[in-house]
Order: structure tokens, then sequence, then C-alpha cells
């Protein structure tokens, strides 16, 4: 586990502290490989705070059909993971914003696991969400990751055990990543998350304590990011987000129409 203060660590010790921190999910590739990182900085100047930079994969377990649709459309495109180190690479000539890899664990065996640390730790990345690898089965990554000061991120969801979410906190760094609700990706009706992710974050709060927390899934605007994150750290965005790319890609404005769905996300309707 790394020891050294990361970008991540970073954001959450010089926020504002009534600032919730903003973590938006784009899938690597999506809606093509040039708007990547044009997105990635826009996304920074609007009020995002971290990136979680999706590594497309046939197989997506945890995801629903926007955020496959965007993996499709990406690996149609000719994404691979040489591209996606290079997509860090340039936004690290001009931005210094947390960027988490976020994916599956079989790309990165294939790729060879101290291959993919050692790399993703030179061209700039942060840290590692990977959903399919629990804690027991992760000792081959963190480990790796570990020596290369990057950040292994868990996740816990509502049908987590209270000895679950305190193993997890225990092997996390960064931040822990809160589940809304048991399911896949997807954006939600605000209430419908609200209700049961009250009685969830409770229990997260008591059993989560040496990490910040973050809660993702289902968020779609900001009433929902201010509702389901007033009791932790912040709030994850992906869906929500692919969701408004694809509706105004490729139209001439679509990235400017992007951006104003970021800014209102993190600071609401600011006309």
């Amino acid at each position: 586990m790394t020891t050294k203060t990361s970008r991540i660590q970073t954001v959450f010790e010089t926020r504002n502290s009534d600032e919730k921190i903003m973590s938006l999910f784009i899938t690597a590739g999506y809606p093509d490989l040039e708007s990547t990182v044009d997105l990635i900085l826009g996304f920074e100047k609007n009020g995002a705070d971290i990136i979680e930079l999706g590594m497309p994969f046939s197989d997506p377990l945890a995801d629903g059909p926007t955020i496959q649709l965007a993996s499709n459309v990406a690996i149609e495109n000719g994404i691979t993971m040489k591209k996606i180190f290079e997509m860090v690479r340039e936004v690290r000539k001009q931005s210094q914003i947390p960027i988490i890899l976020m994916g599956y664990i079989n790309p990165i065996l294939r790729y060879g696991v101290e291959k993919f640390c050692s790399e993703a730790e030179e061209c700039g990345v942060d840290g590692l969400i990977i959903p399919d690898a629990p804690l027991e089965e992760s000792s081959i990554v963190s480990e790796a990751a570990g020596k290369r000061g990057l950040n292994m991120i868990f996740l816990v969801a509502p049908n987590s055990t209270d000895k679950r979410m305190q193993q997890v906190d225990q092997h996390s760094s960064g931040f822990v990543y809160c589940v809304s609700v048991t399911g896949v990706t997807g954006a939600r009706k605000g209430e419908e998350v609200a209700q049961s992710v009250e009685r969830f974050i409770d229990r997260v709060k008591t059993n989560v304590i040496r990490n910040p927390k973050l809660v993702g899934f289902g968020i779609k605007n900001y009433e929902d990011a201010q509702l389901i994150s007033k009791k932790v750290d912040g709030f994850i965005v992906g869906s929500a987000l692919i969701d408004t790319i694809r509706n105004h890609y490729p139209n001439k404005d679509w990235q400017q129409n992007v951006f104003l769905f970021v800014k209102e996300l993190k600071f609401g309707n600011i006309e």
C-alpha cells in the first residue's frame, strides 16, 4: 500500500470543508479516440476533482447498458491499453487532476500486471479500481500497485457486511467507493437511491473510518448528488455523463453541452 501523499489524497485534504468532491467516469476512447483528453481537461475546468478513466472490456460485469455501449464503441474505435496510457501522458502535460484507471482484471492480466502498474505510474496514473477483483483475489495487482505508489480503491455495497466494510477500509487507499445500490451501473430515480442509501451510508460511516468515502451508481443531476452524498465526502457520476455525451455527439457544440452538464452537476443551476 502506498505511503506517499497521492494526488487523490491531496484533493481531499485541500477541499473546502463543505465541498463535495466530484469524481467523473469517462470511457477511454468514447465517443472517439481524439476527444478523451479534451473531455478530461474540460471536466476539470468545469468542476471535476477526480477522473475515473474506464478501460473498455468486452465483458463488463458491473456495467449497465450505457457504459457497455460506450465500451463497445471505444473498442470499435480501436482503443488499446497503450493508447490509454498515452492519453494520460497528454493530460499530464496540462493538468495534475487525479486519474484513476477503472476496469476489469482480465485485460490487466493479459497485459502483464507488473508491466501494467509500471507503465501506469510512469504516465501519471494515481490509482486503480477493479470491480471484479475483490480483496481475496486482488493481491497480485495490489502488491504491484503498492510498489508503484498507485492507490487501490475497493468497493462496498448495501449487501456488504460490517466486517467486510472494515476489511475494505483497511486495504483501500485514496478513498472507498460506496456503491449506492445493489446491481449494475446506471442513472436511477433520486428518491429510489436516497431511501436505500441513507441506511447504507450510516453503516459505511460506522465501519469505514480510515478513508474518505465517495458514493456512486444512480446519480444523474445536482440534486441527486447533494442528497445522496450529504453524509460522505463526495459523489461519482458515470452513466448520466455518458448518456449526455451520447445525446449531443456529434453535434457541433456537443462538448460545450457536456461541460455545461458537468458544471451543473457540481454547482447546480448557475444561470
